[in-house]
């Protein structure tokens, strides 16, 4: 699933999606969702997996208010947005009051203009980076509104005209300065590697390369996103480059490969994947950022199955 493809989804479904009360979820309960919920523990998951809105619109309605109590509902202990510096204000407000209320983390939102065709922070221009920093600061405000610890960020398309060492210092400098931003609000930008196959063109593509890049920049408010579909299709040996940027990693995403889908449904061993990283000790958010395999409510409950599956160890 393209990504931009996938941002652009889940802003409409959001968009078409009213905003109601703090109800668990419609009334109109299916036998479906009467069973999850009564077989549910109260701790499901070892992990903190993150689903988006839109995974389960077939089971918990449209509301984006019922979809957060659904998830809630089915032991999900996260949530995270791309959309959700674009959502109004006040939706803003109550998605919060409810993931407080249900106990659910936010995950990451996406902190700023993606230029996916085109070098912006690559290049040094400095008007690009004001507007950058400028959205960084806006994002701040966002973060603090919907209690988000993690904003994305991405630095952009490749200058295919410049050295890419002159490149990385730009980056790296333009980041420093958005540290500055963030470290007083404890919040921090994970910047994420994207794949060459969905992405081409794109300055960051490795773990390596963005862990270079946090050394580098020398905050606690720039980390690494370790998107573990990305990563396979890009570089593979996951557990190792895990390891060796751990110290670095600031957030998960995952997906299954090919596809793009819920674990079990691609090459991508995920229950050793998750395994490792709660051996590890990781108490952050593992963003469920990939699509369904299946259509309407079975595929839903397959999604919930499949980590269950990945999350029995």
């Amino acid at each position: 699933m393209n990504r931009r493809n996938f941002v652009k989804q889940n802003l409409k479904i959001s968009a078409l999606a009213g905003i109601g009360g703090l109800s668990v979820y419609p009334k109109a309960i299916s036998s479906d969702i009467n069973i999850l919920k009564e077989e549910k523990a109260p701790d499901q998951f070892h992990l903190k997996y993150a689903p988006h809105l839109g995974m389960f619109k077939n089971l918990a309605g449209e509301d984006p208010i019922d979809q957060l109590n659904f998830m809630a509902d089915q032991g999900f202990t996260a949530f995270e947005d791309n959309g959700m510096k674009d959502r109004p204000i006040e939706v803003q407000e109550k998605m919060a009051a409810t993931m407080q209320k249900r106990n659910i983390t936010m995950g990451v939102f996406v902190a700023h203009k993606i230029y996916w065709t085109s070098p912006n922070l690559t290049n040094g221009d400095k008007t690009l980076r004001d507007e950058f920093l400028k959205e960084i600061r806006e994002s701040v405000e966002v973060a603090k509104r919907v209690n988000a610890k993690w904003v994305t960020v991405v630095p952009g398309y490749i200058n295919v005209r410049q050295n890419i060492q002159y490149q990385t210092a730009n980056v790296i400098e333009s980041l420093k300065y958005a540290a500055e931003i963030l470290e007083p609000h404890e919040i921090t930008m994970v910047l994420e590697p994207l794949n060459f196959r969905d992405h081409p063109g794109l300055f960051l593509s490795e773990s390596p390369q963005a862990y270079q890049i946090c050394k580098a920049v020398a905050s606690p408010s720039c980390k690494i996103l370790f998107d573990v579909y990305h990563q396979q299709i890009q570089e593979g040996n996951l557990l190792p480059n895990i390891e060796a940027c751990w110290d670095e990693i600031g957030y998960f995403q995952v997906g299954d490969n090919p596809g793009r889908n819920e674990p079990t449904t691609g090459e991508i061993n995920y229950h050793n994947i998750f395994k490792y990283i709660h051996q590890k000790g990781y108490k952050g958010v593992i963003g469920m950022e990939h699509g369904n395999s299946g259509e309407g409510k079975q595929g839903e409950l397959a999604v919930i199955e499949a980590y269950k599956v990945s999350d029995n160890f």
